[in-house]
């Protein structure tokens, strides 16, 4: 540890203040308290300070202990909400429900050091694991955190995060808007086709599996089509062909399509579809028009648990049909285009990551007396 640096519990250097519950009857749309709730970590404007809320309350109406002092960190503490990591801090007078707990920096560390640090910590770890999980003041006892002992060599060390990190995040968002770019050049060309359209049923027979969706073995000898994006693997084939295999359900109906030619099996509410005799369609070109028209499929299906896509619906989809000689020409520039957007994609990914990784290791050195 460098000189003049201390390690102490947590507890030591910040108190832990759990939220409470308000009288309904005492919330309002708009007031001089923010009365924060898990869900307002969520809401625009709360990325990273709570600004807003969906609830408020007035300073008469609430002990004003229940306030949480400005500077300090909310986060949840009860629930499935713990998994989300999120951290917000206090710029206003708030209180928080019984599901939000708040570190309250004490006068020996600088509220900005402490929100830098506290961002390492996942708060998975501090749960206590049961159906339930949940945080309490206990959770935090092996808790150490490292710190100078000068309060403008902590405020050095926030500004030279704060700098470090806005850049990374700026260079973060650029190679983000450069994939979306990408993705969207790939999607202009392949909304840019234009001849008349006929409807699906008309240029193709469609069939469905038969197995059940646990029917997947490990190290199966063929590919098993279920309705999830990965390709699954079986032991025994139903099917020895071309297909195009649409998924016909999901849970929030983003369905999904792939193009697999030879042996293969397949989920009873996978959609296997092949060109009927007619020959008007290029199996490649199918894929590329059911690939544009996820979003029309997701609009279109019904059930409310899962999302279900109907045979009729499938056939009833209307796609653009050029003669086979342009599609042939279609489906060379879709392939090649797509391989380059794939090829950028991976290393937009890759830098997106590497900048996730630069931005640990210098929160890594901050912590350690290393900047």
């Amino acid at each position: 540890m460098k000189q003049d640096w201390e390690i102490k519990k947590l507890g030591e250097v910040c108190e832990f203040k759990n939220g409470t519950t308000i009288d309904s009857r005492l919330e309002k749309s708009a007031g001089e308290v923010i009365y924060a709730k898990v869900g307002d970590m969520n809401l625009e404007g709360n990325e990273d300070y709570i600004t807003i809320s969906s609830r408020y309350v007035d300073l008469k109406s609430i002990n004003q202990n229940q306030i949480i002092p400005s500077g300090s960190i909310i986060f949840p503490k009860r629930g499935g909400a713990i998994a989300t990591n999120k951290k917000r801090r206090i710029i206003k007078p708030t209180i928080v429900d019984l599901n939000t707990m708040a570190l309250v920096p004490s006068k020996i560390i600088d509220k900005d050091y402490l929100f830098f640090w506290f961002k390492q910590i996942d708060l998975s770890d501090l749960s206590n694991g049961t159906s339930i999980p949940q945080i309490n003041n206990y959770s935090f006892d092996d808790v150490h955190i490292s710190y100078p002992k000068s309060i403008p060599e902590q405020q050095r060390i926030v500004s030279i995060l704060d700098q470090a990190i806005a850049a990374i995040h700026k260079a973060k968002a650029n190679a983000e808007q450069n994939l979306k770019n990408a993705k969207e050049l790939f999607e202009s060309y392949l909304n840019s086709i234009k001849a008349d359209k006929v409807e699906l049923g008309s240029l193709v027979d469609i069939k469905t599996g038969k197995l059940n969706s646990n029917a997947a073995v490990e190290n199966g000898d063929y590919p098993f089509f279920t309705c999830s994006r990965e390709v699954f693997a079986i032991d025994k084939y139903a099917f020895d062909l071309e297909a195009i295999l649409l998924a016909g359900n999901n849970a929030s109906g983003d369905f999904n399509v792939k193009h697999y030619k030879g042996k293969f099996n397949a989920y009873q509410r996978t959609y296997v579809i092949t060109v009927n005799e007619k020959q008007k369609i290029l199996y490649r070109y199918l894929y590329f028009q059911l690939l544009k028209s996820l979003k029309e499929f997701k609009e279109m299906s019904v059930g409310a648990n899962t999302r279900f896509l109907k045979l009729g619906m499938i056939q009833g989809l209307k796609i653009a049909l050029p003669t086979v000689e342009e599609q042939q020409t279609i489906v060379r520039q879709l392939d090649a285009l797509r391989a380059e957007t794939q090829k950028l994609e991976t290393i937009y990914l890759q830098k997106i990551n590497n900048l996730e990784e630069l931005k640990k290791s210098i929160l890594d050195k901050a912590f350690k007396g290393e900047l």
